[in-house]
């Protein structure tokens, strides 16, 4: 094996220069001049990375452009808008509220098995209304609704016991998939994570962090349904226009102080179930019509069901349904006149002459 010469190891020539001893050194021996210790190099490494943790501002980079601050970004209204959303909401007379995932467990039961039921309750809600979510979670606890006893009934009873709930063959079969993985894994318990939780069959992002919320009293994240999602990209509540409820959580987590993280989800689904409806939405007696710019472009003229938040605005008729009516009157192809004999006789005359 070739090694460096006695004296390349004592001095130090420039990398120009070759070697003066015969043979040369080899390629990676090299002279340089000594490096600095290892610690010293550790040292230096630790403390740039210290400052660099500490830096928290983003610019924009560009080619021959000096670095600009990137302003933290947030809806103009957001603060006023949540505060009349609070206001509407106050009654707590939403559907959300009286039978939810957070009224839907068994209240004397062991912890376990009440962070099992919340879990239930959430995949059950999955594209299903929170009243028939509340019925089958009733007729599921009387029945049993524990890991054990999920695991211990057929098929048939269970989808029976869930019916009608949205897809109800499929939840039956991520419930039996789920309570076996929970007693094999977790010993009956569930995840307290949201990454244990969305490894369960049936569970997405959005129960995820409601079960985080609900069963464990950790906020983890916004729980975005298609409520809050509708709804936040109505208000302009996002910097650009999201297409699905996890960008939409994302793009919230991004400016949204996270105090209101757990409270948003109860808000805005009480809101959509009420006022923000996902078709001809009551925006005339939202208080917010002034300053959401979706405000108007669907709202009916009508005053929101019973259980709906009075508003001291009056109903009225948007200015766009009128068009919307006008415009339909327009096309029509317009009445035909009636036309009297003495004139159709000249008309048939006038055909036969030419």
């Amino acid at each position: 094996m070739q090694t460096q010469c006695m004296p390349c190891l004592v001095w130090s020539f420039p990398s120009s220069l070759p070697c003066a001893h015969s043979g040369g050194c080899p390629e990676p021996l090299r002279h340089s001049r000594p490096h600095p210790k290892k610690e010293t190099d550790a040292l230096s490494l630790s403390s740039h990375s210290r400052r660099r943790r500490q830096i928290k501002v983003e610019y924009d980079e560009k080619d021959g452009v000096t670095p600009v601050k990137t302003e933290h970004w947030e809806p103009p209204d957001w603060k006023k808008q949540i505060g009349y959303i609070r206001e509407m909401r106050s009654g707590r007379d939403a559907p959300v509220d009286n039978m939810g995932a957070e009224k839907c467990y068994d209240t004397g039961a062991p912890a376990h098995v009440r962070r099992f039921q919340v879990l239930v309750s959430l995949m059950l809600s999955s594209q299903t209304k929170d009243q028939v979510t509340a019925a089958a979670m009733q007729k599921l606890r009387a029945h049993g609704c524990t890991v054990e006893n999920i695991l211990a009934t057929d098929d048939d009873t269970l989808g029976k016991l869930i019916h009608p709930v949205g897809f109800w063959r499929t939840k039956v079969k991520y419930l039996k998939l789920t309570s076996a993985m929970l007693q094999k894994e977790f010993g009956g318990d569930i995840p307290d994570s949201v990454e244990g939780l969305v490894r369960l069959p049936g569970v997405g992002p959005k129960m995820a962090h409601l079960a985080m919320d609900i069963a464990w009293d950790q906020v983890s994240g916004i729980g975005v349904d298609t409520h809050v999602h509708r709804i936040s990209n109505r208000l302009g509540w996002l910097k650009k226009p999201t297409k699905n409820p996890e960008e939409t959580r994302k793009a919230l987590e991004q400016w949204l102080p996270r105090e209101l993280w757990s409270e948003i989800n109860w808000l805005l689904v009480g809101f959509g179930q009420q006022v923000c409806l996902p078709i001809n939405p009551l925006c005339s007696v939202c208080l917010n019509q002034h300053s959401c710019p979706s405000a108007h472009k669907n709202s009916p003229a009508k005053r929101p069901k019973a259980g709906s938040p009075t508003s001291p605005f009056k109903t009225k008729t948007e200015p766009e349904q009128d068009s919307t009516v006008y415009n339909r009157r327009t096309k029509k192809e317009p009445l035909s006149t009636p036309i009297s004999p003495t004139i159709q006789k000249r008309r048939l005359k006038s055909k036969v002459n030419h």
